[in-house]
């Protein structure tokens, strides 16, 4: 190009991506004699400072340069260049869709264990029994399978709902009884869906955060699942719901189960003030407009004294019986002031405990009611990484590896560097169908019947099976915690909520795909170079996509390919051998190259 200027090339922007307050950061503009340019400014704007100013270009040696000093308050700034030709004709040089994005942040410090390591996720309720539990006498109207075996109750009620109100019994001394079984995945984080008493299986309608819900045990039990963790080099990771609580519960109390008058009851209720009544009691802001799910203001001083300020209060409470760090239920709902709170209130608490929020786009940039400063260092460490596992499928079923690539560099070049190694990264949650039936690439079955009773083909399951460990390889190799949704190890399936969260099959196991997430947790806790690593693409093409990790001592190399035919590679390699850590097998290198053939769905770890 005559007028060649990329934010991710050191030779147009020094450094690279989200820089920290204060730093200088130069920019050039290559321009060939032919543009005639004879004039340049470059346009800076201050999303939350509301500067907005112009830095004039100096020609140097065929390029147009300026250096700038990045504020010193974390802000972000909005940025293209105005060039003009001799004749008088002005060029505007913007990104394609608008101009270039600086994130600016501050630098408070990151908990190094969470993005060092293996997370799992668990949902309580599916993961392992201790015992066959008790309803009666509980918040809500619970039912209870016997079998572990059975499937979740998947159909709406009269009123087109789906309840949710039965259970399996999964609890903290079934986890605590699987804590060697986790540690065998090297994992050393747990994160468990909300735990709190609430009416739901699923437990996000809570009703009391000071009491652990009774089918899950009690705090005692809680407490030394968190010991038992803990000897074990694994922290625990809380789910918070603050952003709304159960109609059923100690403060809504629609139903009237508790003994003490909620919003719902009375508009003298100590918590009415919580809730927006555009008509007391019945009309009522609610999350999405559920009304199982009222809307608390976060703003109300006596809810954020309860949930963040207090001695007691629900954020530090629960981190003093042991949890090592919260993640924040619809985070890009919750106010930025709310947010800095429970991270000071967590560093006063438990200084390395961390705080990860959930957000499904780009957290340094989406707007959610307005912009947010999620990232910006006051506010989480990180975030769950949902574009990561969109562009991960969409490559896996045969989108070009070129697109994951670009898609996660415009993500490493806007996230604050601490930010991008602390993102909960993974293939499926809770809130998706298990990756192995969208790996099959099956058509999904019409009726919520048809989808509760499919299973794959053995063809089907071969093909998900191949591209989930390539997809796992991808993973444990990417910068950030690698993440397992509970059974995605172990080759469960399932479409949408609930079929999703079906028990965990003990002694029902895929024990190849098993044995490849444990080898992949191995190579994780054993290579420095995976845990912290400077990240570059080698190759990205098609099917084909390697990724270097490195640090001062240490390098590997991932090379996969997710597409239907051979793949020949030749990568350049410092030492003699390349020994890939998954299989064992070598590579001899040759005059600093090393040649692969990659299989359809082949990959390889190379150290």
């Amino acid at each position: 190009m005559s007028i060649y200027f990329d934010s991710k090339d050191l030779q147009c922007k020094n450094p690279f991506g989200a820089v920290l307050c204060g730093t200088e950061v130069s920019f050039s503009l290559l321009c060939s004699r032919e543009e005639d340019i004879c004039a340049g400014a470059l346009r800076l704007r201050a999303e939350f400072a509301g500067l907005d100013r112009t830095v004039p270009l100096t020609p140097n040696g065929g390029a147009w340069r300026c250096t700038v000093t990045a504020p010193e308050e974390p802000d972000l700034l909005w940025y293209d260049f105005t060039l003009t030709r001799g004749s008088g004709e002005t060029v505007s040089l913007t990104r394609s869709g608008g101009p270039w994005q600086l994130t600016v942040y501050e630098d408070t410090g990151t908990p190094e264990w969470f993005g060092h390591g293996v997370s799992y996720q668990i949902f309580p309720d599916r993961f392992c029994r201790s015992r066959l539990p008790q309803p009666e006498g509980l918040v809500g109207e619970r039912t209870i399978h016997e079998s572990w075996e059975d499937t979740p109750d998947y159909l709406p009620d009269e009123k087109g709902e789906i309840r949710n109100c039965d259970f399996f019994g999964g609890d903290f001394r079934g986890i605590t009884e699987k804590l060697d079984y986790l540690q065998s995945l090297s994992v050393t984080t747990l994160y468990l869906n909300p735990i709190f008493e609430a009416a739901s299986n699923h437990r996000y309608n809570t009703a009391d955060y000071r009491a652990v819900d009774p089918m899950l045990g009690t705090e005692e039990d809680f407490r030394e699942l968190c010991r038992q963790a803990h000897k074990r080099g694994m922290r625990l990771l809380l789910d918070g719901v603050f952003n709304h609580t159960g109609s059923v519960s100690r403060y809504f109390n629609r139903d009237g189960f508790y003994p003490e008058l909620g919003a719902a009851q009375s508009q003298a209720s100590p918590y009415y003030n919580w809730y927006h009544f555009t008509r007391w009691p019945e009309e009522y802001d609610a999350w999405w407009g559920i009304k199982t799910l009222p809307a608390v203001d976060e703003g109300q001083d006596s809810y954020r004294a309860f949930i963040i300020r207090d001695r007691d209060s629900v954020v530090r409470r629960w981190l003093r019986a042991g949890a090592d760090g919260w993640r924040l239920d619809v985070a890009d709902e919750l106010p930025d002031d709310f947010i800095r709170e429970i991270r000071r209130a967590m560093e006063e608490e438990k200084p390395d405990a961390v705080l990860i929020g959930e957000v499904w786009e780009d957290g340094s940039n989406k707007i959610a009611y307005d912009r947010r400063r999620y990232l910006l260092g006051r506010e989480t460490h990180g975030l769950m990484n949902y574009p990561f596992r969109t562009a991960a499928i969409d490559w896996l079923l045969g989108g070009d590896a070129a697109a994951f690539r670009e898609r996660m560099e415009e993500l490493r070049e806007n996230y604050p560097s601490p930010a991008f190694y602390c993102a909960m990264n993974f293939l499926g949650t809770h809130d998706t169908a298990r990756v192995l039936t969208l790996l099959a690439g099956e058509p999904v079955p019409e009726s919520r019947s048809q989808r509760a009773a499919a299973c794959l083909s053995p063809a089907g399951y071969r093909r998900a099976a191949a591209r989930l460990r390539l997809g796992a390889l991808l993973l444990y190799a990417f910068p950030g915690s690698p993440t397992v949704y509970y059974g995605d190890e172990a080759g469960m399936q399932g479409y949408e909520d609930p079929l999703n969260r079906r028990t965990y099959p003990w002694g029902r196991e895929d024990a190849a795909l098993l044995a490849w997430y444990r080898r992949l947790g191995q190579v994780r806790r054993e290579r420095p170079s995976l845990q912290t690593g400077s990240l570059r693409y080698l190759f990205a093409q098609g099917g084909g996509l390697v990724l270097e990790r490195r640090t001062e001592k240490d390098v590997t190399v991932a090379a996969l390919n997710a597409g239907e035919e051979a793949l020949e590679l030749t990568l350049p390699w410092a030492g003699a051998v390349a020994t890939d850590a998954m299989s064992g097998q070598q590579f001899l290198a040759v005059e600093g190259r090393v040649h692969l053939t990659l299989p359809p769905m082949g990959g390889v770890l190379l150290v």
